[in-house]
Parts: structure tokens; C-alpha cells; sequence
């Protein structure tokens, strides 16, 4: 029998995934007696959770207004990108040179799922693609043998996310994902891992790239208005 989740993991997982998703809009104040009013959880539930979104850096406290959702800014894009095709790429070297058939199996079946999955629904992320593209990833680096680079590469990934869904409404129609992941999946297997950290890179430059024009020349990225209002016990004061 699947164990019964504590209010507080319950409030962490919806605020997560509001937050991951842009739903909670970056800057966003967290009103936590609306929050908890409109989702069913206790005041204490909601803090708790919180402080807990705030050592990961998804939401950010000052003691005169309160939690906020963590900004996001090109800034912090590309110091993120840097960083994390750094701590990707050892992950990928680790891993091409430790993994065995079972790891390969694993990554075709993953660039499968996700080369067949449409990347957009309703004018945003398709929530099945964000999972297959997740899969496809760790998958990458599964065979990879220290636990702390793949800690560090899992809390990266997460952060960005939330930059990746705001690509989804402005991604250009001439990017050729499954093209991105085919490479990046064909030097991972070949064990080229000069070529695959390389094409990893190229990869997640590109959707860099494509939020920094957006922002054209102004600090803060803009949210689609459809992922800006839909949640509950936010506000922008």
C-alpha cells in the first residue's frame, strides 16, 4: 500500500510543480493563508513547505515581504547553463566510461519515448513531453557512480525547468529537438564523450539563447499571461 503523504510533503509537491512550471510566477508574492484556504492545507503546512522551497531555491524570503517565487533572469540563465552543462558533462564522462548494456538499453528506450512524444499541448509544454525529456537525461547519465555529481545534476536540472517552460509558446519552429537528441544520444552510445559533452552543451545553449532574445536586453524574462494567472494566493505586490 502506496504510504499515505504528511499535509506538508503535500503542500511541497503542489507548490514544486507550480513553481517548476511557471504556474507561480517568477516575483510572485506567496500569500501562504490563501494557499492554504484555497488548497486545503494547514498554515503550518504551507510554512513548512516553503522553507523547505526556499533552501532549494525555488522561492526566496525577505522578513519584510514575505516568500516570494525565486526570480528568474538572464543573469541567472546563463550562469545556470555554465554551470550545469559543467556538472552534466562529468556526469556524461562517468558515465560513458562505466556504463554497460543495461545503461544503453535504457537510453535507447528513453530517446524512443521521447523522440514520439509532441512536445507542445494547449499552446504550452505538453506535460508528457517534460516527463519523457526528464527520463532521457537521467537516462544519459544513469550509469554515472557518484551519487554527489548526480545530486548536484538533479537539483540543476529542476532549476532548469523552469526556464525551459517559458520556451515552450516562443520556441521557434525551425529547432530540431528530436535532431538535438538523436546527436546527443548517438555520441552517448557511440562512446564518444568529447562529442557528447559537446553536443550537450550545444544543446542546452540553445535554450538559452532562445530566452535571452526574448528578453531583449531587459533583466527579467518575461511569463506567458496563461501560466501567470493560474494560480491561487499569488500576487505581483
Amino acid at each position: 500500500m502506496p504510504r499515505k503523504l504528511s499535509l506538508t510533503e503535500q503542500a511541497y509537491r503542489r507548490l514544486h510543480d507550480d513553481l517548476l512550471t511557471c504556474r507561480l510566477a517568477p516575483g510572485a508574492k506567496i500569500n501562504i493563508k490563501e494557499v492554504a484556504q484555497s488548497r486545503g492545507f494547514s498554515l503550518g503546512a504551507v510554512r513548512e513547505a516553503l522553507s523547505r522551497l526556499s533552501s532549494e531555491g525555488f522561492v526566496v524570503f525577505d522578513e519584510s515581504r514575505g516568500f516570494r517565487a525565486a526570480p528568474l533572469t538572464v543573469e541567472d540563465l546563463v550562469d545556470l547553463v555554465a554551470v550545469r552543462a559543467d556538472i552534466e558533462g562529468q556526469c556524461l564522462r562517468n558515465a560513458i566510461a562505466s556504463g554497460d548494456l543495461t545503461w544503453e538499453s535504457g537510453i535507447a528506450s528513453a530517446a524512443h519515448r521521447l523522440s514520439r512524444t509532441p512536445v507542445h499541448k494547449d499552446g504550452g509544454l505538453n506535460e508528457d513531453y517534460a516527463a519523457a525529456h526528464a527520463e532521457f537525461h537521467a537516462a544519459l547519465v544513469a550509469a554515472c557512480d557518484s551519487p554527489w555529481l548526480l545530486r548536484l545534476r538533479q537539483w540543476l536540472y529542476a532549476q532548469s525547468e523552469r526556464y525551459r517552460y517559458l520556451t515552450a509558446p516562443i520556441m521557434p519552429h525551425d529547432r530540431d529537438l528530436v535532431a538535438e537528441h538523436a546527436e546527443l544520444a548517438e555520441a552517448t552510445l557511440a562512446r564518444d564523450a568529447d562529442r557528447a559533452v559537446a553536443a550537450l552543451g550545444r544543446h542546452l545553449q540553445k535554450t538559452a539563447g532562445i530566452l535571452a532574445e526574448q528578453a531583449q536586453g531587459h533583466a527579467a524574462l518575461q511569463v506567458p499571461e496563461r501560466a501567470d494567472a493560474r494560480v491561487l494566493g499569488a500576487s505581483r505586490g
